[in-house]
């Protein structure tokens, strides 16, 4: 899965690489492995979470998320879907 696309009931959604910077976005699905998906969640990045995209341009991702700055490398952002809400 990459790109854009439109998920029932949610509008559309992209992956985390590609949400621009300045933007908010709120994580709508994490589609990564048990050991992943539960170090997201220490993260913070769970379903329903909000994150305010810093950077990103080239290199990991910096996010600003419950209070928190994190970056994130590219490969596990491209596992977070999202919708845009700002």
């Amino acid at each position: 899965m990459g790109g854009v696309a439109e998920i029932a009931g949610r509008g559309y959604v992209m992956p985390l690489s590609m949400a621009p910077p300045g933007s908010i976005v709120r994580v709508v699905r994490v589609y990564a492995g048990r050991g992943l998906a539960q170090r997201l969640m220490e993260l913070g990045l769970t379903n329903g979470a909000e994150v305010r995209v810093l950077k990103n341009d080239v290199g990991p991702l910096l996010l600003h998320v419950r209070g928190v700055t994190i970056a994130l490398g590219r490969g596990v952002a491209s596992k977070i879907f999202v919708e845009r809400i700002a």
